[in-house]
């Protein structure tokens, strides 16, 4: 006969499963989706494993970094890696596995290992440049002759962004006018 439990007694049960299961911190391959930060500071991720060959979800789990630990994390892998910490990039992280009988599961994330963003961004870059060379397209700009004074120009960018302010900026106060 299939035992029976309260749901306090099951959510116990599983806490203590999970708390024998992961009693030290483990590390952790995923892609961010989702990333938030409120107001106290506390960074709120949705991670997300996809399958390689269909690039569909195939796992999906929330993470906390909380606020004094994401002041430490954020500024040290942005500096490392030249990147924020954004939806879309892969990242292995360290974190605590828990599991509350009021609250359920939580993903704390206490450290990230920025080095393997970077070698996940080196490898997205090579496939990338791989592929427009299989595609014949990579130099196809170099093909097109430059006029010795371009007439046109496109930019495209949020008229808010500091990079279009900079080209702006240029293009008024140029020592050529």
């Amino acid at each position: 006969m299939t035992p029976k439990y309260t749901l306090l007694e099951l959510n116990k049960d599983i806490q203590e499963k999970i708390k024998t299961g992961f009693s030290s911190s483990v590390w952790v391959i995923a892609e961010i989706s989702e990333l938030k930060v409120n107001r106290n500071g506390h960074c709120y991720i949705e991670l997300i494993e996809k399958d390689i060959i269909n690039d569909t979800i195939i796992a999906r789990s929330r993470a906390t970094i909380w606020a004094f630990t994401y002041r430490i994390i954020k500024p040290y892998f942005e500096s490392t890696t030249g990147h924020e910490l954004t939806p879309g990039i892969k990242i292995l992280v360290q974190a605590n596995v828990e599991f509350h009988e009021l609250y359920g599961l939580s993903i704390n994330i206490t450290d990230i290992d920025p080095n393997y963003t970077i070698g996940e961004l080196a490898q997205r870059k090579a496939e990338i440049i791989k592929k427009l060379e299989e595609e014949g397209v990579i130099n196809m700009n170099k093909e097109i002759p430059f006029p010795l004074v371009p007439q046109k120009i496109a930019v495209i960018s949020s008229q808010n962004a500091a990079g279009y302010q900079d080209f702006i900026n240029q293009l008024e106060n140029n020592s050529l006018g």
